[in-house]
């Protein structure tokens, strides 16, 4: 095993027994020999699984549409990459030489999918028990600290209700700019408002995710002003 391993198992809170597990899981399908795809297949299942019984239990009286939201909003593709970062996934990945240069251990895709398939190597190496301890300290605060159901709403959702409040026309989104390869691109995106001065832009692997930060970052400025 490599120092990057090692130090990866230390954040991770769980050594491997059969560490091939643990390099199959950071292997990339753009490098060569056996990929995490499988087990990425495997992880995900199980994350959704603990997930989901973990807010079921700390929300007893939430309906269904509202754990289901809060499912999705813990295990959606930005949770699990802040959580792959916070862990330093990018500094283990096995990329191909391409993937390498295009940057791919920074891409959101790349960090959630490899998280997915950490999770389904625990649970081949330990088993259900040890994995779902394992899922629940990689959540940490965010499992304590659940959001209120006004947060479950998006933020461009949030920002339309906000607007729609104060009589104020709705917002209006402009990609700015396009930048990257095709397979890793990022977007710049504004979002402007007839009669308020102020915008904001929001940057992001994708056009919806672009345009959702720019709309948090407006709904912050007009929830301070007011």
């Amino acid at each position: 095993m490599t120092v990057e391993y090692d130090r990866l198992q230390e954040r991770l809170g769980y050594r491997f027994s059969e560490s091939t597990l643990l390099v199959r899981a950071l292997t990339h399908r753009s490098a060569f020999g056996p990929n995490n795809e499988r087990l990425e297949f495997l992880g995900d299942s199980v994350l959704n699984f603990v997930v989901a019984a973990e807010v079921f239990d700390r929300r007893k009286q939430a309906r269904e549409g509202e754990l289901s939201r809060l499912r999705a909003k813990l295990v959606n593709q930005a949770s699990l990459a802040d959580i792959a970062r916070e862990l330093a996934l990018g500094e283990a990945l096995r990329l191909g030489g391409g993937e390498m240069k295009a940057g791919g251990q920074r891409r959101d895709s790349i960090l959630s999918d490899t998280l997915e398939a950490i999770v389904g190597a625990v649970y081949l190496d330990a088993g259900f028990a040890i994995c779902r301890e394992v899922i629940r300290r990689l959540y940490g605060n965010r499992l304590r600290e659940l959001p209120s159901i006004r947060e479950l709403k998006d933020p461009k959702t949030r920002l339309q209700e906000h607007l729609q409040s104060i009589r104020l026309p709705l917002p209006e989104y402009r990609v700015l700019e396009i930048a990257g390869r095709a397979h890793a691109q990022t977007f710049q995106v504004e979002c402007r408002i007839i009669g308020v001065e102020t915008v904001t832009h929001g940057l992001a692997n994708s056009r919806r995710q672009a345009e959702q930060k720019a709309a948090a970052s407006m709904l912050q400025r007009l929830e301070e002003e007011s």
